[in-house]
């Protein structure tokens, strides 16, 4: 099942995709959807949106993943992500894709076992779980830790959602 993480950004959305397949998780592909950040915010989103729907097109994931926002964005920065989130959200529900959110303290927490875990040490455990070497984007790196997060937790919530629980 190919899993595909996001981590929206109004200049660089990274995104990862990983194979589930059993109990093992392999990377499939991992960048940024990036534009100038001197264009206007709609072009940034029409721009970013049409590169998300080449990706969805030819990679064809069962299920994708974001980070649920959090509030610890100053005011403008949470609503300029909100519209960036918005606008990939859109390009999936158009295509009929199943959609999870975790918050950053799961996503923490599936990856390294610490939902209070730093940004480096998600990074690295990223880096160990699918064998990557270098240095990578956060925002790819990010996103490939949502991924996972959604690869480890989905049987859990399968389970949950038959309950009643997460969708």
């Amino acid at each position: 099942m190919l899993i595909l993480g996001l981590d929206p950004g109004s200049v660089h959305t990274g995104y990862g995709l990983v194979d589930k397949h059993g109990s093992s998780v392999a990377l499939v592909e991992v960048g940024t959807l990036s534009c100038p950040a001197r264009q206007p915010l709609p072009r940034r989103l029409a721009r970013i949106s049409a590169d998300l729907v080449d990706l969805v097109e030819r990679c064809r994931p069962a299920t994708a993943v974001l980070e649920a926002p959090f509030y610890g964005l100053n005011v403008r920065s949470l609503v300029v992500l909100a519209q960036a989130r918005g606008a990939l959200l859109a390009v999936l529900g158009d295509r009929g894709i199943e959609i999870r959110e975790y918050t950053p303290a799961e996503i923490k927490s599936a990856v390294t076992g610490n939902g209070r875990a730093g940004k480096d040490q998600v990074a690295r455990m990223v880096r160990l779980l699918l064998g990557l070497e270098g240095d990578w984007r956060s925002d790819a790196t990010d996103a490939l830790a949502v991924a996972l997060c959604a690869a480890h937790r989905f049987k859990a919530d399968r389970i949950l959602s038959l309950h009643g629980g997460r969708k």
